[in-house]
């Protein structure tokens, strides 16, 4: 059993999650409870409130089970409402709180908005944060996005361009790149994972002609990397790394900066797209794609981002328990 967080009420989390139940409910894949508001879930689904996972079970196959999370006013397709944040937290506490009890074996989390909930108040940059915190390992986070065709780690995450070029460190590229391989042993089954590290400058910087941050920042880390005895090449050239030949040589991509990561995966597979959270003690993970307002309300919104994350939590925590 997973549980799957509401999201912003107001973009397609509603949509998509009835969606990803309709796709599920006959048994191809895992089952799923929702912490969400019962009359919102209402008007894309049959719903029934339930109080316990072994409920939430039985309850699957005919009606999307909800563990009852009010929203403070009712949700409008496309007109996010800051009002509305502590159901959204809420949601993703009560489903972190499940995880930790050993009631459900993942957890999966529909899109929220960084804006509305930064207008209420919240002071982490996403969910990444906020979970890593709730969980009691602020710090020790770490973003993945993965597809069939790849899996990308960015250093620099949230941040300005600016703030990512002037706050990566060698420390940080060796803490990402050993929580990646202990994540790829554990929760991917990649006995041995090969890591490579991108550049940060045009041509990984030229030998030093198009800046210095390979020799100075990246080779270091690389080469601790080595010495606690990961297999990991670079640093690659940012713009040959992604091509098929390349990605068939590593497991994971070690990218310095955000766009750097995701631009690359999400070209090759918006739709499969999965983002992981790695450093946690709980499976988690999240479509790679927003709260898309723009479209919420008009039954357009394409599930298949929230249908890989479900199925890849699902393979996550089976790889966890048999480790």
């Amino acid at each position: 059993m997973l549980a799957l967080t509401m999201g912003d009420p107001a973009g397609i989390g509603p949509e998509i999650t009835a969606a990803a139940w309709r796709a599920l409910r006959a048994g191809d894949g895992p089952v799923f409870v929702v912490p969400g508001d019962v009359a919102l879930l209402s008007a894309h689904a049959p719903v029934r409130a339930v109080a316990d996972m072994a409920k939430a079970a039985l309850v699957f196959p005919d009606a999307l089970p909800v563990l009852p999370v009010d929203l403070v006013r009712p949700a409008r397709p496309g007109q996010p409402d800051s009002a509305n944040a502590p159901a959204i937290t809420g949601s993703i506490e009560r489903a972190v709180r499940l995880a930790q009890a050993g009631q459900i074996a993942a957890m999966v989390t529909n899109p929220i908005s960084k804006l509305v909930l930064k207008q209420a108040g919240f002071p982490h940059p996403g969910h990444t944060e906020y979970l890593a915190e709730l969980c009691g390992v602020a710090g020790q986070e770490v973003m993945m996005l993965a597809c069939p065709e790849l899996r990308v780690v960015p250093v620099t995450v949230h941040v300005s361009l600016r703030r990512a070029l002037d706050s990566l460190t060698t420390a940080e590229i060796i803490r990402c790149g050993r929580t990646a391989a202990a994540a790829l042993r554990r929760d991917f089954a990649i006995a041995s994972p090969r890591l490579a590290v991108a550049g940060l400058n045009p041509h990984a910087g030229e030998g030093g002609v198009m800046g210095d941050e390979e020799q100075t920042i990246i080779g270091p880390a690389i080469a601790a990397l080595r010495a606690d005895g990961f297999d990991v090449t670079g640093p690659w050239p940012p713009d040959t790394m992604f091509t098929p030949p390349a990605r068939a040589r590593y497991d994971v991509a070690l990218c310095m900066y955000h766009d750097q990561a995701l631009i690359p995966l999400k070209t090759i597979d918006m739709a499969g797209g999965v983002n992981v959270t790695l450093g946690l003690p709980i499976v988690r993970t999240s479509p790679d794609h927003g709260t898309a307002f723009d479209i919420a309300g008009q039954g357009v919104a394409d599930p298949s981002s929230l249908l890989a994350a479900l199925r890849l939590a699902d393979d996550m925590a089976r790889n966890r328990g048999a480790a």
